[in-house]
């Protein structure tokens, strides 16, 4: 019988203020809550950094940053809300909101869940249609084809 890799008790919710991402969070705290430790979740949300001449001026992009950072930080507390009211403990609970640039989200979500070492990735589906999922492509999709060494739970 295989033991389990450290890792593997690691998830890494990657969230947005979508209702999907809202619909992962739930199932996460309905699926764990009240069983204990053992395990650690991060609320991921990444901070897409604009091209630098997105804003005229470095003045406006500090100000989008500081003003986004504070939107982002409400919404994972109401996340961190959901999770605890369910049982899951505050110590198990960790928020991780990187500013970085980010040509492919599935890509970058990726790199954190290298770099923070996680075995489990969450994501909530976005409702794309077909066609709009073969022209944009989706987050989850990507994910699911891409990952490696570890685990992707897609939340319809």
């Amino acid at each position: 019988m295989s033991t389990l890799n450290p890792t593997d008790r690691n998830i890494l919710l990657a969230v947005d203020n979508s209702e999907n991402s809202q619909k992962a969070v739930s199932y996460v705290a309905r699926l764990l809550g009240g069983i204990g430790g053992g395990f650690h979740i991060t609320l991921l949300h990444l901070i897409i950094e604009p091209d630098t001449d997105y804003f005229p001026s470095e003045q406006e992009r500090i100000s989008w940053l500081k003003q986004h950072t504070t939107e982002v930080g409400a919404l994972l507390e109401k996340y961190r809300s959901i999770l605890e009211a369910h049982g899951i403990g505050s110590d198990q609970i960790r928020i991780h909101t990187p500013v970085r640039y980010c040509p492919s989200v599935s890509e970058c979500i990726l790199a954190e869940k290298d770099i923070l070492e996680y075995g489990t990735i969450v994501v909530g589906r976005k409702g794309l249609t077909p066609k709009e999922e073969i022209l944009l492509g989706s987050v989850s999709s990507k994910l699911v084809k891409l990952a490696k060494n570890c685990a992707v739970w897609v939340v319809n």
